[in-house]
Formats: structure tokens, C-alpha cells, sequence
């Protein structure tokens, strides 16, 4: 971390801790919000502060979390990709409601969000795909994602048999690859402060496009 990204990090962190999260108002954007946060985070040199936790419920009613990577978001949404055959994506599909938390222990700042998930458009997928390096879109071809293998060497094969499907660059999505846009109907932020004083200030929503009615929680 370079001593700029240290500053801004202490500075950032003493203004979160001293000062806190404004009071409750109903003006307030949890999308702004968050925007600013996100972008603290990258500012100090947080260590993938995209990365958050994407929670969900299998069909036979078993939670279960993993990590995945925000790869955009605004006013329709949080936006991450994986394989349309994955476990998550299976869960998803039964039962569309879904959590995610984004955690950042520098800033004692996390964000957690809860929403339904429905797919992303096509146009939307293949864009994405074809921005990532090459190795990645290969990956996405060869691993059947949350399938059993006999052993690594497997894994191995299958890269080098797709990598000699496609010598080139040109690499089509896969049909069962896309991503998922988590529409938020609550956003809590929390914010970490001294002798357990913490802020949390939650916003909530009854659908997609109604006002956010906002409350403050005790810690």
C-alpha cells in the first residue's frame, strides 16, 4: 500500500469512526451511499473490496454462502456472473431471494444487502465475457462449475481440450454461462465505532422503484 492509500485510509477511517453515519432522513440514496463507500474502499487499497458474500437457500431449505465478485452496480441492481449450471445458480433459481455483504475490516465499515436475483440480458453477459483475459473464458468453457471430478489432472485436461477448441481469440459465451442482478429491497449500513457505538442505518423498500423509507437501529 502506498503511503497516499495509507493516508486516505487513516483519514477515511477517523472520519467513519469519529464522526459517524448522518443522521436517518428520507432523502438520503443507499445507492449513493454505498457508491461512496466502494470507492473509499478502493481509494485506501483495499485488497478486492469488491468481494462480498452471496448468501442464498438450496430447494431443500439449507443456507448456504460463498464469496463472488461485484462486477457492477447502480440504481437497477448489484451485478455478478458465474455459471447458469453452478450451485448458487441452481439455488436461484428455486427460491430468488438472496443476501450479499461486502465487508471491509480497515474502514470497520460493511454493507449488508438483501434483494431477488433474476438474470442479467444476454446482451449484457456476452459484453462482460468478452472483456475478461482469455485464460478466464476458457475456464468458463472447461469447468463444469460445482460438478464432482476425479482428481485435478481432469480439471487440467479439459483446459487443454477447450484451449485446442478455440486457438483463437474469438471465444463464443457458453450457453450455460451469465450473470445475476440482485434488485435490493434493503440496504444496512453499519459502521464501526469506539466503546460499541456503532451506526447502523437501514433503508428499505417495498418494490423496485418506491421510495426508501430509512431507520436507524441500535448496535
Amino acid at each position: 500500500m502506498s503511503w497516499r492509500a495509507r493516508l486516505r485510509m487513516l483519514w477515511t477511517t477517523g472520519r467513519g469512526v469519529v464522526r459517524g453515519l448522518p443522521e436517518a432522513t428520507a432523502d438520503r440514496d443507499p445507492l449513493e451511499l454505498f457508491t461512496e463507500w466502494l470507492d473509499a474502499a478502493r481509494e485506501c487499497g483495499v485488497a478486492l473490496p469488491q468481494a462480498m458474500s452471496l448468501s442464498t437457500v438450496s430447494p431443500g431449505g439449507e443456507p448456504s454462502s460463498r464469496m463472488v465478485i461485484l462486477n457492477g452496480h447502480g440504481p437497477e441492481g448489484f451485478v455478478f456472473f458465474t455459471s447458469y449450471a453452478s450451485a448458487k445458480a441452481t439455488d436461484i433459481d428455486e427460491n430468488d431471494r438472496v443476501a450479499l455483504l461486502l465487508w471491509w475490516a480497515v474502514l470497520e465499515r460493511q454493507v449488508r444487502i438483501e434483494g431477488r436475483a433474476e438474470h442479467t440480458s444476454d446482451a449484457a453477459s456476452a459484453e462482460y465475457f468478452r472483456s475478461r483475459p482469455r485464460r478466464y473464458r476458457i475456464a468458463a468453457w472447461a469447468s463444469p462449475q460445482s460438478e464432482p471430478m476425479a482428481g485435478r489432472e481432469e480439471l487440467e485436461e479439459r483446459m487443454r481440450a477447450t484451449e485446442e477448441r478455440f486457438p483463437g481469440d474469438d471465444i463464443p459465451v457458453p450457453p450455460h454461462w451469465g450473470g445475476f442482478r440482485v434488485v435490493p429491497h434493503r440496504m444496512e449500513f453499519w459502521q464501526g465505532r469506539a466503546d460499541h457505538r456503532h451506526d447502523r442505518l437501514v433503508f428499505e423498500r417495498d418494490h423496485e422503484g418506491a421510495p426508501w423509507i430509512t431507520t436507524r437501529l441500535c448496535p
